[in-house]
């Protein structure tokens, strides 16, 4: 007995004793050498260690928790890295990537922003750590729903993945993984945009993710709103390691270690696996949604000179139909509006890297392939003939070299890029003209081939007060002739910043920048498979200026920073049917953009931002933002409506507090004003031969585009951690609560027509001729508003 007793009161001293280890390399960002003697310190703590000869460190005996940590050397920028978890079960893994400084003198360290900035971009751009995005409240830890917690970035309809960055629409995004481009990042994804339903990028891979609303480098192309960047980190290096992770819709299980006896391959592997369909199925919902994924990274270190990184992600989705509940109007009309869908997507790739004595050269090379299948049939009955088919490939195969260097106090940059790219599909579909039906049905091959060419300089002067940086690029491919020649898409660009003290500066940035069309608009055929908008499509061109103030309070690791930005938009595709510019779809499940098209919609986006970004003090963390705008593209006859996106106001508050004994708790509140949509074809959707013809499917008057606007969107989440870090394992369960006051959906109604009792279209007048017999309609209400508690759990070993 006395040994239980015994037993009992130490059990907290032999799971709890063991300490925890920080260790890394530090070493210069342009040749990779060592940098030895650099100290390494716990910030508001003398706990530390300095670098070898090998530049490598090692801090021990820490207690289990987060850390702020802090690198400085002599003629090198001080760098930060906020909320380092630190742990019992595995050592972590921070290495530094120092930035030499234009006072290279032998006596001074350079106390550079805490807030790391960058001299391409030094407005504009938003640096989230992997800790901020696991715990934001709602987000259950997708990357894509922590993004919008950021300045400039707006919410459309539903609970989707689309980023709606300044005004722009949802497919002027681009997102990098370790310096691969990956077309796609969310699951059920819109062709021809970028959202979906939820993230396929798994968060425990991420160690940083750069979010730049503008400003962009001269090595990132094809982008008008945003740039992602999303750094990896590394498998660790001891032993292979456990994550398993359970969460609101899915389970996963990642694996990580050595790959090799000497340790200079490491691996990281993860692959997750939906149980939405049975949760749905639960809840008696008329659709089924099933989604997977695989994510992997694998280094190889030759040495300090030499490194090779391959990754993959890759993801299948299905949707499918829940027949049987078809007893409300709602999910009737659900069921008749829902397609099948089966979709999968990869890109996998690999990056080489080559240090010199003062630059480096990296050459990327990967594949990426998106398939999309979606049918309706009349009735959801397989003997009927399909209201719509479609059936898309996308192929992209891409190569880049780059090279940096640094010349005396010059950072300079160039590079070259080739894609080639190859988009097929067979399309069925309905084209609904007034009260006239067309069948359409084509089938299309496009073969692209891109090139284009990037430099950048950059310098800074008066002791680093006033820094300058100049960049260039210029893309063309082979669709057509206007497009071939790649000096008529020149984008230059020019960013200046200076620190009127050391703690405020003021930042500027213009640029010209040029992004394709979809490839669904791009490969628009019709039935004989000829390119039907071939010779009417450029690239879109966008100028940009964007200028603003920022400030640091470096003791209590805050940012301030207020922007103003004006965007202005040329050669959007006009879709000729509609009579409106594709900048206005995107937020919506499909695919957009297969239709006749012009070059001949422009727009214009202004407005001003304000955020304060609060790192880890004392407890407390957080980000408020505040962003107005107006966001408007032409009709068809020139005149500049509303965009779909044109909210006007969006604020987001995100607050959280670390307690003791490692509960944690986090608050988002947003508010956003209200959405501009187009109403129904009322008219025409009530003619009983259109209905018929048509299946049902909804019909806009886009003759009144966006001329209606919903009610003002709010909501809070709530999320709370509690961790426990034993001797081997580390386990974090926590509650996430999604709409925690029961927000009304403002989702416009849904237009159906009135159904008897045995589910049969009431005809207003039967009597008339087949030709003008009319159906009686409703609106439905969206009901997608309620309160969505999730409880996950996180196991790491």
């Amino acid at each position: 007995m006395k040994k239980i007793v015994l037993l009992l009161l130490l059990f907290p001293v032999i799971v709890f004793a063991q300490t925890g280890v920080i260790e890394g390399r530090v070493f210069d960002e342009i040749n990779n050498e060592p940098i030895i003697g650099a100290n390494v310190i716990i910030k508001t703590t003398t706990i530390g260690a300095t670098t070898d000869i090998d530049g490598n460190y090692k801090i021990e005996g820490l207690t289990a928790g987060l850390y702020n940590i802090e690198v400085s050397y002599l003629g090198y920028e001080t760098q930060t890295r906020f909320e380092v978890q630190v742990s019992n079960a595995k050592a972590v893994r921070l290495d530094f990537s120092m930035k030499q400084s234009a006072q290279s003198l032998d006596s001074v360290v350079i106390k550079a922003n805490p807030f790391e900035r960058k001299i391409e971009s030094p407005i504009s751009l938003t640096s989230i750590g992997v800790n901020e995005i696991q715990r934001n409240p709602g987000g259950n830890r997708d990357i894509s729903r922590s993004i919008k917690n950021l300045p400039g970035v707006s919410s459309g309809f539903g609970f989707r993945n689309d980023l709606l960055v300044r005004g722009g629409s949802p497919n002027e995004n681009r997102f990098y993984l370790d310096d691969i481009e990956i077309p796609t990042i969310n699951h059920f994804a819109t062709q021809g945009a970028s959202g979906g339903s939820n993230g396929l990028l798994n968060v425990d891979f991420i160690s940083n993710a750069d979010f730049y609303t503008g400003a962009f480098p001269a090595n990132r192309g094809n982008a008008l709103s945003s740039v992602l960047q999303l750094t990896q980190r590394e498998g660790r290096k001891d032993r292979v390691g456990f994550t398993f992770t359970l969460g609101a819709s899915e389970a996963g299980l990642t694996l990580e270690g050595p790959l090799t006896k000497k340790k200079k391959t490491t691996f990281l592997l993860n692959a997750r696996y939906s149980y939405l369909q049975f949760l749905f199925k639960a809840f008696k919902l008329p659709f089924l949604p099933t989604y997977s994924d695989v994510q992997y990274k694998i280094v190889h270190k030759f040495n300090n000179k030499h490194d090779l990184t391959f990754i993959g992600v890759g993801a299948y989705d299905k949707l499918r139909l829940n027949l049987k509940q078809n007893e409300t109007d709602a999910q009737k009309y659900l069921l008749r509006n829902i397609p099948y869908q089966d979709q999968w997507n990869y890109t996998v790739g690999a990056r080489y890297r080559y240090f010199m004595k003062s630059s480096f050269m990296l050459i990327t090379l990967s594949r990426s392939y998106f398939s999309n299948s979606i049918y309706k049939n009349y009735n959801n009955d397989n003997a009927q003939p399909r209201l719509y088919d479609l059936k898309s490939n996308e192929a992209e195969n891409k190569l880049r070299f780059e090279h940096v260097f640094r010349v005396k106090e010059y950072k300079v940059s160039y590079g070259v890029n080739y894609e080639y790219a190859r988009y097929t599909t067979k399309t069925t579909n309905k084209l609904t003209l007034g009260d006239t039906v067309i069948d359409i049905q084509y089938a299309s091959k496009l073969k692209l081939q891109k090139y284009g060419f990037f430099a950048q300089a950059s310098k800074a002067f008066f002791d680093e007060r006033l820094s300058l940086s100049l960049g260039v690029r210029a893309d063309g491919n082979n669709y057509n002739k206007k497009m071939a020649n790649l000096f008529r898409q020149f984008s230059p660009r020019f960013s200046a910043s200076y620190a009127i003290t050391n703690y405020l500066s003021i930042n500027f940035n213009t640029g010209l920048y040029y992004q394709l069309p979809p490839y669904t608009t791009l490969g628009y055929a019709d039935n004989s498979g000829t390119l039907v908008n071939k010779d009417r499509l450029d690239y879109i061109r966008n100028f940009q200026t964007v200028g603003g103030f920022s400030s640091t309070i470096n003791s209590s690791n805050t940012k301030f920073s207020l922007e103003g930005f004006y965007k202005k938009y040329y050669n959007y595709p006009m879709l000729l049917n509609k009579g409106i510019s594709l900048a206005n779809l995107g937020g919506d499940f499909g695919w957009i953009g297969d239709e006749p098209a012009a070059a001949t919609s422009k727009g214009k986006s202004y407005g001003v931002e304000f955020s304060v970004q609060q790192k880890l003090w004392k407890g407390v963390y957080g980000i408020l933002s505040y962003t107005w705008f107006r966001s408007m593209f032409t009709d068809i006859n020139g005149n500049y409506n509303s965009s779909s996106w044109d909210s006007r106001h969006v604020a987001n508050l995100t607050v959280g507090y670390k307690f003791k004994r490692n509960w944690e708790i986090g608050v988002k509140f947003s508010v956003q004003g209200g959405l501009p949509y187009t109403p129904d074809d009322t008219t025409n959707f009530a003619y009983k031969k259109v209905y018929d013809a048509n299946g049902g499917v909804p019909l806009k008057d886009y003759s009144m585009l966006n001329s209606l606007r919903t009610k003002v969107l709010h909501g809070m989440n709530l999320r709370v951690d509690k961790k426990w870090f034993l001797k081997k394992i580390n386990i974090n369960l926590y509650l996430d609560v999604t709409n925690v006051y029961n927000a009304k959906d403002i989702s416009p109604a849904n237009l159906d027509v009135v159904r008897d009792v045995n589910s049969n279209p009431v005809i207003l007048n039967p009597d008339a001729p087949v030709e003008q017999q009319r159906y009686q309609l409703q609106y439905l209400k969206n009901n997608g508003s309620n309160v969505l508690p999730t409880v996950g759990l996180v196991l790491e070993l």
